[in-house]
């Protein structure tokens, strides 16, 4: 592994001194929809200050034009945009034509616009922030709708696979899917949609994200309390001022079929409009199971002003589903039976309604300073009814537990944003500052059973699987409301200090009241119990160095921290204070020959070395055997490597690579009872993960059109189930509750074709229809889904 990486960084390097910054010539013709030459426009080079005019032949010509593989973008009021591919050599003429679709009487200016390599692409990210990948010391990947609609994504999970690195940790129960970075769990406080803080208890859709937005390592100086893994960001389509939209089925294995419909358009010239929806009915290769949800997201722009816009926008999630808490588990051991075979009560059901209104005002002061404001309001509800896992004793037989759930939680989200650039003296500044707040309430209801379980078997005895009778009512117990406000206030600036030397510096101070109060539905009267209100402060830094010995290398080191609340108190029992992590990145971004192939290679070290743990003694030195009494004596330790590729080596071909190798590991506990084990690896952390994409369409010829495609997604080697703990009462004095889990590689390809309006896109998924599972804990043990095919047809207009 470390030679690999030696020899990785020396690439790198090479050509650090062999590239100069060479430029080429283009010289291009302006056509009307007829063929005549257009004389006397103005042709803009994107926001440079760099232009020219057609002449009497509709020809321009731009001398110093960056060289590499571009995508050129024709834009003008009026007339609907065009792209093409072009290769621009060094000291050399590269010619280009566009002809207009439309007739256009008026056209007085086009703009030309280069698609810049995803190092030099700058992107407006993460709630407002506008910044190169190249000038950010952290690593940020941004998956498009366009790979979401050539993969034929229909769940999240399918556009992570080809985020490096990120994974998916289990489906507790088949109601959503948990997410890790970096040996971090990422779904409880670090999912965002909008750039606000998203419930993760759903299945997002994805039809009407227009990309996802992962930045890995710390975010806490822009988004406090979130784990240091990562956070992911699903940004919707935006309203758009010229018409278009398409309507499209996707169908499939095991009745799978999934109508939607994206228009948008103006209103006038001052409004415009979105509206994206979809509805999906499906079964499943698992037997029983079925799902069947609808969505919806309007919005709507405003122009207030050349300078001021606003858009307003909503959605809505209905979802009906089956739980499915996967196979059984014989002491370490997953049971051999079919795939397909659903051991759960067949009346199960569970449902989720998710909804969303959000407003955003953009205000530019000028071309240097921009104001935004943000409020959203979310609302999630989710109830679940069934059996849960099946438990088997180690001769097969079993009784199922029953479960039932619900859980609801409101959000509002407010933030202010000021973006600026200025320059003092010679050093320029990007500044980046706000402050933010936000509001959580959240109910959890606890049902209990008399009996508790529902039907009895053996595992290896399916023609006699019991189901049992009718569907049991349970009785609930007790509820817990939960009431979590957080606010914060934050500075971050990219100053360059000259063209090769930039430093990234910022702090957050954040604050955290959170306050618990359950009712014990038991009790006549009800007995209410109202918790202490925990407060929870703190400063997160971050200090980032980049060097950019030329435009197409950056190198680049940083320091961050972030924090994790605690819940139970000190050996005074006072409040535990929160843990807090420290992250540290070295890495390198660099683009190959000539934008053909951009990289990014990151090595980050992250340590908590202030876990908390169970205490050996209470404060009048006598054993301690509450759990809930703590000191920050603990550590964890997740150190790796990440490298991403893309490339784009010839017209109509994109790839996107990666390649991760993590290792979180306790690396100090107290070794009480009920500790974990000093130097064990994390539960659903794999050392290594892989994915490899790649998507050609045929520019020109015969059969242009044509496209196909293929993915590989590689989970190495985990451990799910519990960590081990300590136990004086076991073999050995430990509690051995991991259940080991072999990696495994899934590959998907693709195929399809475009004519005019039309196009047909046909994925074969898990061609080797491999076999492997999810595990959440020791409970939910989730087969992936096996070969499978999906087709979709799509028309826009």
């Amino acid at each position: 592994m470390s030679n690999q990486i030696k020899v990785l960084f020396i690439l790198l390097f090479t050509s650090f001194y062999i590239q100069a910054q060479e430029t080429g010539i283009i010289e291009g013709r302006i056509l009307s929809a007829d063929g005549f030459p257009l004389k006397g426009i103005a042709i803009k080079l994107g926001k440079e200050a760099k232009t020219t005019e057609t002449n009497d032949n509709g020809e321009f010509s731009f001398k110093n034009f960056p060289i590499g593989s571009h995508t050129i973008t024709l834009d003008g009021i009026g007339m609907k945009r065009q792209s093409k591919e072009i290769k621009v050599l060094p000291n050399q003429t590269n010619f280009v034509e566009f002809k207009l679709i439309e007739e256009i009487t008026a056209l007085k200016e086009l703009v030309i616009r280069i698609k810049q390599t995803p190092n030099k692409k700058k992107e407006t990210v993460l709630s407002g922030l506008n910044i190169k990948p190249i000038d950010l010391p952290q690593s940020l990947q941004i998956i498009g709708h366009h790979v979401i609609e050539q993969q034929q994504s229909v769940r999240l999970s399918d556009v992570i696979k080809n985020i490096n690195g990120v994974y998916v940790g289990s489906a507790r129960g088949g109601a959503s899917e948990t997410f890790w970075s970096r040996g971090y769990d990422m779904s409880s406080n670090n999912m965002f949609k909008n750039g606000f803080r998203l419930n993760s208890g759903s299945m997002p859709e994805v039809s009407s994200l227009e990309r996802v937005e992962v930045l890995k390592g710390s975010a806490a100086l822009l988004f406090g309390n979130v784990a240091p893994g990562g956070i992911v960001n699903m940004v919707t389509k935006k309203p758009s001022f010229k018409s278009g939209g398409e309507i499209s089925m996707q169908m499939g294995s095991n009745s799978f079929y999934k109508p939607s419909i994206d228009i948008y358009g103006p209103l006038d010239k001052h409004i415009a409009y979105r509206f994206t929806g979809s509805y999906e009915n499906s079964e499943s290769f698992r037997d029983v199971v079925k799902k069947e949800r609808y969505y919806i997201n309007p919005s709507v722009l405003f122009k207030a002003s050349d300078k001021t816009e606003i858009v307003l926008q909503g959605d809505y999630l209905h979802d009906n589903w089956t739980p499915d808490f996967g196979t059984g588990i014989i002491g370490k051991t997953i049971v051999d039976i079919p795939r397909n075979t659903y051991l759960g009560a067949d009346w199960s059901n569970g449902q989720t309604r998710q909804a969303s209104v959000s407003g955003l005002v953009k205000h530019e002061l000028n071309e240097n300073w921009k104001l935004n404001f943000n409020s959203s309001f979310q609302n999630f509800e989710r109830t679940s009814k069934g059996t849960e896992r099946v438990q088997p004793a180690a001769n097969g037989d079993w009784s199922r537990p029953l479960g039932q759930n619900k859980n609801s939680e409101q959000i509002i989200g407010e933030q202010f944003s000021v973006q600026g650039n200025f320059q003092t003296g010679s050093v320029k500044h990007q500044l980046f500052t706000g402050i933010d707040f936000e509001n959580s309430f959240s109910q959890g209801y606890t049902y209990t059973f008399t009996p508790n379980t529902y039907g009895s078997g053996n595992i290896f005895d399916l023609d006699n699987f019991n189901q049992g009778g009718a569907m049991p009512e349970g009785t609930n117990t007790k509820i817990v409301k939960t009431d979590t406000n957080r606010f914060g206030i934050y500075a971050q600036d990219l100053i360059s200090l000259t063209e090769k030397f930039k430093v990234l510096a910022g702090i957050r101070w954040s604050w955290q009241e959170a306050q618990a109060t359950s009712q014990d539905l038991t009790q006549t009267p009800i007995v209410i119990k109202e918790d202490a209100k925990r407060i929870d402060q703190a400063f997160t830094p971050k200090i980032g160095l980049v060097y950019q010995p030329t435009k197409d290398m950056s190198l680049f080191a940083s320091y961050s921290n972030s924090f994790t609340p605690n819940s139970g108190t000190t050996v005074d029992l006072k409040v535990i204070k929160p843990s807090i992590i420290d992250q540290y990145e070295l890495g390198i971004k660099k683009d190959f020959w000539r934008g053909f192939l951009s990289t990014n290679v990151t090595l980050y070290q992250i340590e908590n070395s202030n876990l908390a743990q169970t205490a050996e003694f209470k404060a009048d030195g006598s054993s301690n055997t509450d759990s809930s009494i703590k000191v920050l004596s603990g550590a964890t330790k997740s150190k790796g490597v990440e490298l991403d590729i893309t490339a784009r080596p010839t017209e109509g071909l994109s790839i996107m690579a990666g390649y991760s190798y993590n290792d979180m590991r306790y690396t100090k506990t107290s070794g009480l009872q009920g500790s974990a084990i000093e130097g064990d690896r994390l539960t659903r952390t794999p050392a290594n993960t892989a994915n490899l994409s790649f998507f050609y369409t045929l520019p020109s010829g015969i059969l242009k059109g044509l496209s196909i495609g293929s993915s590989a997604n590689y989970i190495g080697k985990r451990v799910g189930g519990w960590n081990n703990q300590y136990k004086s009462s076991e073999p050995n004095g430990i509690f051995d509750r991991e259940i080991p889990l072999d990696g495994y590689t899934t590959i998907d390809i693709s195929a399809g074709y475009q004519w005019g309006k039309f196009s047909i896109l046909c994925k074969l998924s898990n061609i080797t229809d491999e076999l492997n599972y999810t595990v959440h804990e020791n409970y939910s043990v989730n087969p992936i889904a096996p070969r499978q095919v999906m087709t979709s047809l799509k028309y826009k207009f």
